[in-house]
């Protein structure tokens, strides 16, 4: 999945000897294997190219971006400390995530349903329904909610997209929860992303329903995996429900001039 990513709409994937990175959209460093000896100089090199990306918008006839540039270390990448070379090279660190995935060959641990009967999660199809999602997501995500709110605003253009499906639970009306799915053609893996709760309604099974929902619709699409870079926060609901943690995750990320 990293080394030959999925198409996504407004983003290009190219390959630069061991580097997988993405323009468009989101500028990103989407797999990479470098040495000891070399990791030092090919990181500095890809910081060259997404910045003269960024300050030119026809290199390479591509436009970009601008913002900022992505950059997600796996516990199995090489060389093992390339996340203290990232942050000597100007990257500052998210908060750690987990790589978790679940077969789905088997059925979800435990009660699925929302502990509150009154919650409604409802597919989301048109643009007063990916208003609430926004609204949702900028409400729960704290610090990070401008990002998250702007991807699923982004993503609204995908509503129609069959590799895409967005979600948001609803009580009494106010919508509280958002969380989306990604279904890449021809690949045994489906995505789960963005999913987060509103704080006053969050230990209601609000998160478990939502990814109750979307495994349901993953296994009927005929996929054999769910995966989900999954927060502290949410890790021990995923663990319950029976994925498994493969890795530990970082995102590293660095400003980029504006174009």
């Amino acid at each position: 999945m990293r080394i030959d990513p999925p198409p996504e709409p407004g983003t290009r994937y190219e390959r630069a000897g061991n580097v997988v990175r993405a323009l468009g959209t989101t500028n990103a460093v989407v797999f990479a294997h470098f040495t000891v000896e070399n990791a030092d100089a090919a990181v500095a090199e890809q910081v060259a190219f997404f910045q003269s990306a960024a300050v030119d918008p026809m290199v390479a006839g591509r436009p970009s971006a601008g913002g900022t540039l992505e950059w997600k270390v796996y516990g199995h990448d090489r060389p093992p400390d390339l996340g203290t070379r990232l942050a000597a090279a100007g990257f500052e660190p998210e908060e750690p995530e987990t790589l978790m995935v679940f077969d789905l060959r088997e059925q979800l641990h435990g009660d699925r349903r929302a502990a509150d009967p009154a919650i409604v999660i409802r597919r989301i199809v048109d643009a007063s329904g990916l208003a609430e999602a926004v609204h949702a997501a900028a409400t729960a995500f704290g610090r990070d909610a401008a990002w998250q709110a702007d991807r699923i605003e982004r993503d609204g253009a995908r509503l129609a997209d069959t590799a895409y499906a967005l979600y948001a639970a609803y009580a009494g009306g106010r919508p509280v929860a958002s969380a989306r799915t990604e279904f890449p053609p021809g690949r045994s893996f489906a995505g789960l992303w963005g999913g987060g709760t509103v704080a006053e309604y969050r230990g209601r099974g609000i998160y478990r329903a939502l990814v109750g929902i979307r495994a349901d619709e993953a296994r009927r699409r005929g996929y054999r995996y769910l995966r989900v870079d999954a927060r502290e926060t949410s890790r021990p609901i995923i663990e319950r429900l029976g994925f498994v943690a493969l890795t530990g995750i970082v995102e590293w990320r660095r400003r980029l001039p504006p174009p």
